[in-house]
């Protein structure tokens, strides 16, 4: 219970005021433990990401998963691949781990990322070899770049809203992959 309050406590805080915002005296005082014992369930800032990652990613990769099943070709399996990936950028849980994915994380935090990150882009290597693509994997980490730029655009608070931007990545998407 105390550790689900801990990651909550988390999640605000990265979500609000990034990396800088996820301390052990701010964690302590969101979810009203001495600092002390906020330390008997963390070791640092990197475990607490790690274990964002590994509660949250599964989640996101499921929905991403779901919403490239619910349709049929190809086409539209990418185009729900980028979709669902850029609906997900509001979520807090996600903002979260953008957040800190920046920041100052060990060896082993920034790994498990990269993993979490490597099994969503396997999703649709299937869809791209279906078009025909000699190199579905190398399209896949590309395909990927374009989803993580239009994440990063969204995130600034870009000029352009949320909407334009998922819509020029899907064309971008589609253009890039369908050709």
């Amino acid at each position: 219970m105390q550790r689900s309050a801990l990651l909550d406590a988390a999640r605000a805080l990265l979500s609000e005021g990034g990396t800088e915002a996820l301390t052990f005296p701010a964690l302590a005082q969101r979810t009203g433990l001495a600092r002390s014992s906020v330390y008997e369930y963390f070791r640092s800032r990197g475990a607490v990401v790690e274990e964002l990652c590994a509660v949250d990613f599964p989640v996101w990769a499921a929905e991403v998963e779901m919403a490239m099943a619910a349709v049929e070709s190809p086409e539209a399996k990418i185009e729900a691949y980028v979709r669902q990936q850029l609906a997900l950028v509001g979520d807090g849980r996600h903002r979260a781990v953008v957040a800190i994915s920046a920041g100052e994380l060990d060896a082993g935090a920034r790994e498990k990322i990269r993993a979490a990150h490597g099994g969503l882009v396997a999703m649709v290597v299937e869809a791209l070899r279906a078009l025909g693509h000699e190199q579905p994997r190398l399209a896949a980490m590309l395909l990927q770049g374009v989803v993580e730029a239009a994440v990063r655009r969204i995130e600034l608070g870009a000029a352009e809203s949320p909407e334009e931007i998922t819509e020029a990545a899907v064309k971008l998407a589609l253009g890039g992959v369908c050709d």
